[in-house]
């Protein structure tokens, strides 16, 4: 296949955090394709929440949101998420709108919690990309949360033992967690890339678009 894979060109990263969408959206938006990141918009939409804890940027929402076993996790992760509805919805609103708009869509690895009437509108408008971590790759997304935390949604898969730290429990039900969104992932998308297949890739978005379009051309031969 030459050229873009789409007309317009559409496409929504999904993945867990750290599996690298913020970096492959950043890399295209260099290279002037127009751009939205959710985890901003969801900021912008917390400022005068984080503005009060004298938080900022994304590792500043992470701290508001707090460790899953704080008193207030369970409220604020509601909040955090109906903010990431509210995003999502003005996005599809505006690409129903505008047919010929183009974006890439940077997501939350939370969007798959945003329900199935967003999610099947997302199908439509956009090209789902799901970059995909391997088992082996696991570790290095728990090291990450554990020592440069991120948003993280858990939705009761936290289930600390008697004796356990926060982060022992972390430690063994993100996997668990993990498991759970890759079949959700899988469903969502409608291509797959493996986070390994861009680990030592130069940061060039012409080497993202080629991984993409090998993506594509199993699915037009058919």
């Amino acid at each position: 296949m030459s050229g873009q894979p789409l007309t317009p060109f559409r496409v929504a990263l999904i993945g867990m955090s750290g599996a690298g969408k913020s970096f492959w959206a950043k890399c295209l938006a260099e290279s002037g394709h127009p751009t939205f990141c959710c985890d901003d918009g969801i900021e912008r939409r917390l400022h005068s929440r984080l503005a009060a804890g004298g938080q900022t940027g994304i590792n500043g929402v992470a701290d508001w949101m707090g460790w899953p076993d704080s008193s207030t996790y369970q409220q604020r992760e509601a909040e955090y998420l109906g903010q990431e509805i509210a995003i999502l919805d003005e996005i599809l609103t505006h690409l129903e709108r505008d047919p010929a708009r183009e974006l890439i869509l940077d997501t939350t690895g939370s969007i798959i919690y945003t329900g199935t009437n967003l999610l099947w509108r997302l199908r439509r408008q956009m090209t789902i990309v799901y970059l995909a971590a391997s088992d082996a790759e696991q570790h290095l997304l728990i090291e990450r949360y554990l020592t440069d935390p991120k948003p993280v949604l858990w939705r009761g898969a936290f289930q600390p033992r008697a004796g356990e730290s926060a982060r022992q429990t972390v430690a063994r039900c993100y996997p668990i967690l993990m498991a759970a969104r890759r079949r959700s992932y899988e469903a969502l998308a409608h291509y797959t890339i493996p986070v390994a297949d861009l680990r030592h890739a130069p940061p060039d978005a012409d080497i993202f678009l080629a991984k993409l379009r090998a993506a594509l051309e199993p699915s037009e031969r058919k």
